[in-house]
């Protein structure tokens, strides 16, 4: 089964709200800090073209730079589920 995986900025609310959407409802995730390991930033930059946070991986899906509602729909669409 796929890691569900987080690049995260350190006090971006987008990432600040959608850590605590995932902790709520119960996803086992990887939280990845690319402010405080720079080759995780260049990992995220390689994987989604962009440097917004947050952005989030699963196996070969990918997100870039979302909100919770934007979450919500991919996890819907590729039924991914806590």
């Amino acid at each position: 089964m796929p890691t569900l995986k987080v690049y995260i900025k350190p006090g971006c609310p987008w990432c600040v709200d959608a850590i605590a959407y995932l902790k709520k409802e119960g996803f086992e995730y990887e939280e990845i800090d690319v402010i405080a390991d720079p080759a995780m930033f260049e990992e995220m930059q390689r994987i989604s073209g962009q440097t917004c946070a947050p952005t989030l991986t699963y196996g070969d899906l990918m997100l870039p730079d979302f909100d919770v509602g934007e979450m919500t729909a991919f996890f819907e669409k590729h039924g991914i589920g806590a």
